[in-house]
């Protein structure tokens, strides 16, 4: 049988060939698990995806959230598929076993919740938002706020929001216009409008939980005086009971190209002037707070992106398999059988490219949730310390890379398809639609690649670049190791040394204040950047690849071949391609910069 979500045997080979699974259980907080009870959870996420969330994913698609009454409906196979998913557990995957958890790895949480990004992006998007809402609580939620928002949380009868964006200001959250008055009761009376508010209504739980941002009246200017507030649907009575409506309204929903099952909302808060909120932590720090989630955001972004592009990858692999079409070149006979396309060279190079974009993504992703668990478990606060700031660097990444290089990869699949792809009869189309929307979520390129460069990669003395530096550096001593592997280490290398160079050169341009000339091109260093990476985690998995062919079992030999073939293709194709790029940059090239808007 065909698998339609993802590869199973790709997923073995990242979590235990890769990324070492079943050493962190060798850790304290995973001690109880093995590969067994990991492979239990992914055989129940797979199944739930592909018995409940990929049915109605085209339904989701053709019948949009309706606005009626003031309520936003659904159709109705999203709430079973949802409950399914809340009862077997993955909603507090990551928590204690003390707290209803099933006390995974953050690894293993997003390798199973990969498979409901695959099968139903839209549907597994309320689990996603509720998730980072509630870890948000967690963090610095007071106990009181904790006991009345964060358990219903936990129990899946609370769902939760992120309220960031508004009309007039889109990214630029400095210029919020939220208020939020002091009620003199310990709450306060919140008074604004959020747009593109995913999550925003519906009626999948009891109550909905809106993380809000806000200015307080005695608010310093800028993103130094937002603050954070918990907004429910329902207000929450001391017995836990919901009391009434908040004065939070549904002003309307947005119609989307893609990812049409997810409400986005636009919601209106203290139109009758009794919006209550409730402050989280301190005043003027909601911003830095609201980070948490918004990172945690960007990587399943990222994620979402990778599995939507793993879709159509699985989909236009299997249709070339199928699909006979013409002749070989060669082929001079016209009385002969035609071939499957799949035969076809230039299928091929397409189905290479979507291949070595969609699984050098999710092997990042998946390193990225690794670093996660390190950041909470290594034994020691350096080692901790570490891996966070590696991981505060490789964020921009994990949402960026994905956003643009597998929506290249659903592209290359509808065209696979040919006039087919372009149908509304065959779910490629829908797979481009729909990640055509992470460009946008949660932070342009534009605004990752300025968190990149104008800030990650100098962050703590450039604490985060030197690790990264040294794992590539290591990676290929390890490849040079293994003379097959020459060709594909060099330009790595040789991408390395240049995009170092060019770092150096930028940071000192930041540091002499020359901030608009050294950012201006900073989107081309965001590509550079990832590409760097994406070429790593290849040449990490050719290593693999190659120990696994040393091993001899013939029924994995085409497996590791297609690996290393795949890594062959980024790596020798793709990664030398940057540097065009690096040219620009060390030119400082001002064509962007110096173009005005009368010659537009």
């Amino acid at each position: 049988m065909s698998e339609t979500l993802l590869s199973s045997r790709n997923l073995a080979f990242e979590l235990y060939e890769v990324l070492d699974a079943e050493a962190l259980t060798q850790r304290e907080r995973f001690a109880e698990h093995s590969r067994e009870t990991f492979d239990a959870a992914l055989g129940t996420a797979r199944s739930i995806a592909e018995n409940l969330f990929a049915p109605h994913n085209r339904k989701n698609d053709e019948n949009e959230p309706e606005y009626v009454n003031g309520e936003a409906r659904l159709i109705p196979e999203v709430k079973p598929a949802v409950d399914a998913f809340l009862e077997a557990g993955f909603l507090n995957a990551t928590r204690t076993f003390e707290q209803g958890g099933m006390q995974l790895p953050n690894l293993l949480s997003q390798a199973c919740f990969a498979h409901f990004q695959s099968a139903n992006i839209a549907t597994s998007s309320y689990a996603m938002l509720t998730m980072g809402a509630a870890n948000l609580i967690e963090a610095f939620g007071s106990e009181e706020q904790k006991q009345r928002f964060l358990q219903p949380m936990i129990e899946g009868r609370f769902f939760g929001t992120m309220a960031l964006t508004e009309p007039h200001a889109g990214s630029s959250l400095a210029d919020i216009r939220t208020r939020a008055e002091p009620a003199g009761d310990g709450t306060y009376r919140i008074k604004g409008n959020k747009i593109f508010i995913s999550g925003g209504d519906h009626p999948l739980s009891e109550n909905i939980v809106h993380m809000v941002l806000a200015k307080l009246p005695d608010a310093p200017p800028g993103v130094k005086g937002i603050s954070l507030f918990i907004v429910p649907k329902f207000l929450v009575n001391d017995d836990g009971s919901l009391g009434q409506r908040n004065d939070v309204l549904l002003a309307g929903l947005f119609h989307k190209m893609g990812w049409r099952g997810t409400t986005s909302t636009a919601l209106n808060f203290g139109d009758n002037g009794e919006c209550v909120g409730y402050l989280v932590g301190k005043p003027h720090h909601g911003l830095a707070y609201m980070f948490q989630m918004m990172n945690e955001a960007r990587i399943g972004v990222g994620m979402g992106a990778i599995m939507l592009g793993y879709a159509g990858y699985l989909y236009s692999l299997e249709y070339a398999r199928e699909r006979p079409q013409g002749r070989l070149p060669d082929g001079k006979d016209p009385t002969s059988k035609p071939v499957p396309i799949v035969q076809h060279a230039d299928v091929r190079r397409m189905l290479l490219t979507q291949k070595a974009y969609v699984e050098g993504a999710f092997d990042l992703g998946l390193y990225a949730a690794r670093l996660f668990d390190d950041t909470e478990t290594l034994p020691t606060e350096d080692e901790r310390k570490q891996a966070h700031e590696l991981l505060d660097l490789l964020t921009p990444i994990v949402k960026s890379w994905p956003s643009e290089f597998c929506l290249k990869a659903n592209e290359l699949a509808i065209q696979i398809l040919g006039g087919h792809g372009y149908t509304r009869e065959y779910p490629v189309e829908q797979y481009y639609r729909d990640n055509r929307l992470n460009p946008i979520h949660e932070g342009t390129h534009g605004i990752q690649s300025l968190d990149l460069l104008g800030r990650k990669v100098a962050q703590n003395n450039g604490a985060g670049l030197k690790q990264l530096t040294r794992l590539i550096q290591d990676c290929c001593r390890r490849a040079a190791e293994h003379p097959s592997l020459d060709a594909l280490r060099q330009p790595l290398e040789q991408l390395l040394a240049r995009l170092s160079a060019v770092t150096l050169a930028l940071l000192g341009d930041l540091m002499q204040g020359k901030v608009n000339q050294a950012l201006a091109n900073s989107a081309l260093y965001l590509k550079v950047f990832g590409h760097a990476v994406i070429g790593w985690r290849w040449l990490e998995q050719a290593i693999r690849a190659e120990q696994g062919l040393a091993g001899g079992n013939p029924a994995d030999a085409d497996f590791y071949k297609g690996k290393l073939q795949a890594a062959r293709y980024f790596l020798t194709w793709e990664v030398p391609s940057c540097h065009h790029e690096l040219a620009l940059l060390e030119a400082r090239d001002p064509t962007c910069l110096e173009m005005q808007d009368a010659w537009f």
